[in-house]
């Protein structure tokens, strides 16, 4: 028998916040975290603005030790560990004794980690000085570092990993973990993905031509989901982080329970029938969310709103196209949708678990975030969804349940139903 799984702590380092508190303030009042990047700029990119989280040298020594940020230059690194420590905490969670805790896994996803760390590596080995590089050169640019830093930490004792499905990390560790618990292999799994900053990391991107470059005069115009004038995603940074936990764990402890995660599914177009390396087979994304709602048994009315993946390029309307054959819905009678990336870009692999965390707010506190700089509603999403759908300021209004979706290169498909918990 299949157990329950509910979210009971919540953590994030996300560009227009660090901190749950923070973050909660910043996406209510539709604040960007999108800035001007001087060192993009000195490197002679088209697209000279970015997210990257405001991580200060206090929050750093509130999560590490004097000897871990030694030599510590791996971004992603510092990004997970603040944001799974804060969930841990936040779920009211112990750090294990001597023994280990063998109740508690970790899935903590990423695309490339450390690569500022693999950097300062490639000049020291080419210089001859291999014998200078320090022992955490390999902790810092596996793709297992970040659990394995949080690991040591906590003391977890179940299943310690990563995967990695590009923009599709941070959902599909969600429901890994969430398999892993609904079959009793865990009691409970600390989720979520994380991804480094800067030009070692963005610049495939700009060189792809996918990026914009109209605003780096105005940063926080600059992502435009939905948008008519929407001219390519703007790239991000962070971590997000959430604990999952069977209903039965949580209930002994008495804790603070977020949302349920009723459900999901994880498949790939396997680039055919228009899918690309790049490009998502639209049947796929459309079978992916229809797979998730059968596995959460719910029916399309039920979903109030949609946190979509809706990067401000032009797979924005085919997304909405997806989502309207999906739940057979349009117009007027289209859930609410939104996007996170209008206000700190696209996180790539973070991007999934920072907007989950969004999520899971939305729920708890009963509002759906703006979807800011859309004021221009692209013409062929106006022509499936009523405009009023897609908020330009805060709603307040109850939210029962949620489908999130992220879509990755490598036509890699993720999509989860969150709700608000009831027993």
């Amino acid at each position: 028998m299949r157990k329950r799984v509910v979210i009971t702590g919540l953590g994030v380092a996300a560009p227009n916040a660090v901190g749950i508190a923070p973050f909660l303030e910043a996406i209510q009042s539709g604040r960007s975290g999108i800035a001007f990047q001087q060192n993009l700029a000195d490197l002679k990119f088209s697209c000279q603005i970015g997210g990257i989280p405001p991580v200060t040298e206090a929050i750093k020594r509130h999560y590490f030790t004097e000897l871990q940020l030694r030599q510590l230059n791996s971004s992603g690194i510092i990004y997970g560990v603040i944001a799974g420590m804060e969930a841990w905490q936040n779920a009211g969670l112990p750090i294990a004794g001597d023994e280990p805790d063998w109740d508690s896994g970790i899935v903590f996803g990423t695309g490339i980690l450390g690569i500022d760390k693999f950097r300062e590596s490639i000049y020291k080995v080419d210089e001859g000085q291999v014998r200078r590089l320090g022992s955490t050169v390999v902790v810092q640019t596996m793709t297992s570092g970040v659990s394995a830093y949080l690991g040591g930490i906590i003391g977890c004792g179940n299943q310690l990993t990563a995967n990695s499905s590009a923009c599709a990390t941070g959902t599909e560790a969600l429901l890994l973990g969430y398999e892993r618990i609904a079959n009793g292999q865990a009691k409970r799994v600390l989720a979520g993905s994380c991804s480094d900053h800067g030009p070692y990391i963005w610049g495939g991107f700009d060189a792809m031509r996918v990026m914009p470059y109209q605003f780096n005069d105005s940063p926080e115009r600059a992502s435009r989901p939905l948008s008519a004038t929407a001219s390519g995603f703007v790239p991000g940074s962070g971590a997000g982080a959430l604990v999952l936990e069977s209903l039965e764990s949580a209930l002994e402890r008495n804790a603070v329970i977020y949302a349920e995660v009723l459900g999901g599914h994880l498949n790939s177009g396997g680039q055919r029938g228009g899918g690309s390396m790049t490009a998502p087979n639209s049947f796929a994304v459309k079978r992916c969310i229809q797979q998730a709602m059968t596995a959460a048994n719910v029916q399309p009315e039920a979903i109030d709103l949609i946190d979509g993946h809706l990067t401000a390029t032009i797979k924005d309307s085919a997304e909405v196209n997806a989502w309207c054959d999906a739940l057979g819905r349009k117009g007027a009678d289209f859930p609410y949708i939104n996007s996170l990336k209008s206000m700190v870009g696209h996180c790539l692999s973070a991007a999934g678990s920072i907007e989950c965390v969004a999520a899971v707010l939305e729920l708890q506190h009963g509002f759906v975030y703006p979807s800011i700089n859309c004021e221009d509603v692209h013409p062929d999403i106006a022509a499936l969804i009523a405009p009023e759908k897609i908020p330009h300021e805060l709603i307040r209004k109850d939210i029962n349940m949620i489908a999130k979706a992220n879509f990755g290169f490598g036509d890699v498909n993720a999509c989860v139903i969150l709700s608000k918990f009831q027993l």
